[in-house]
């Protein structure tokens, strides 16, 4: 979910995570002034969380639990995918928490294993988002985490690329797509997993190139159901840019893309998976605990060996499956 800050501690696990180019570990929020420039960015983050939320009870919920909501509340628990889905959100929340990264291309490949169209898994994932990515925008705005020039600087070409990714995987017939999607994730596990062969070594420079990172990530988080902190933040902090901006800075933008790209599948995807989506948001709202335990008992290469397999193995099966 996100709502931390970032503990930027000299420890061992910080020290770690510098080393693989990842960012820092974050601790709960405790305070934070709204940074003046931003703040009509986080009354728009607001805005569009509290219309998403109406909007989302409005498809979830069936008409006759507005006046029975015990009877809508026991058809949700009773449906599959919707306890699948917590389990799947728990599993990726308790490791993007982790990590810094890695949500949506570990949820995505779970998915896709369990039989969900690639359409359908990356919008469910994205809509799922749009609530986890905007707490932690207005977490990062209120204790000064975000660089107003590089948000902006993020915030255009992220939004075209998400926007044209998610009209991609729209259009396409999910079966074509499926082999593709699959390969991008099992790259995507290879890259995870060559961070622990590869040590960083940050080396400070001004960050060149920003709205074709953004592009990038933004159309292959789209179309992979994950990828733009992988892309994006990994990118710019392991070429030694401050983690605190450039974290907060790049949540912020993603919720904006997030949103945008939730807006085209909500409207081009024939039956939007809303059982898929409350347990997405339900097994990440539980995933804090988790992820604080694994930072604690396994170290960050353990944790990137054991996330790159896992994703690697998924998306590989997927591979095969849709080959098949």
């Amino acid at each position: 979910m996100k709502p931390r800050h970032l503990d930027l501690a000299r420890d061992p696990v910080n020290a770690e995570h510098e080393s693989f180019g990842l960012p820092p570990v974050e601790v709960a929020v405790t305070s934070g002034a709204v940074h003046p420039t931003l703040r009509l960015a986080l009354w728009a983050v607001v805005l569009l969380m509290t219309g998403s939320i109406l909007l989302a009870a409005n498809f979830l919920l069936p008409r006759h639990a507005l006046h029975d909501p015990v009877a809508g509340l026991q058809q949700l628990l009773a449906n599959e995918a919707f306890w699948w889905a917590v389990l799947v959100g728990l599993i990726a929340q308790a490791i993007d928490g982790a990590l810094g990264m890695a949500y949506g291309i570990t949820s995505t490949s779970f998915l896709l294993a369990s039989g969900a169209p690639p359409a359908v898994a990356s919008a469910s994932v994205h809509i799922a988002e749009v609530f986890t990515t905007g707490v932690s925008g207005i977490a990062h705005v209120r204790l000064g985490n975000v660089s107003r020039q590089l948000f902006v600087r993020l915030l255009l070409p992220g939004a075209v690329g998400a926007a044209a990714g998610a009209w991609l995987v729209s259009s396409l017939d999910g079966a074509l797509l499926a082999p593709a999607i699959s390969l991008y994730l099992l790259l995507m596990g290879l890259y995870i997993l060559g961070k622990v062969a590869h040590r960083a070594v940050p080396r400070r420079r001004a960050p060149r190139h920003v709205g074709k990172l953004a592009l990038a990530g933004g159309f292959v988080d789209a179309v992979g159901g994950g990828g733009w902190g992988p892309v994006v933040t990994t990118t710019l902090v392991g070429t030694g840019q401050d983690p605190r901006t450039t974290i907060g800075s790049v949540n912020l933008a993603e919720f904006f893309l997030t949103f945008i790209t939730a807006g085209v599948f909500t409207a081009l995807v024939p039956a939007a998976p809303w059982s898929t989506v409350a347990g997405l948001v339900v097994g990440g709202l539980v995933a804090a605990p988790f992820a604080a335990l694994m930072t604690r008992r396994l170290h960050t290469r353990t944790l990137l060996l054991l996330v790159g397999s896992l994703i690697v193995a998924i998306s590989g099966f997927n591979l095969w499956r849709a080959l098949a």
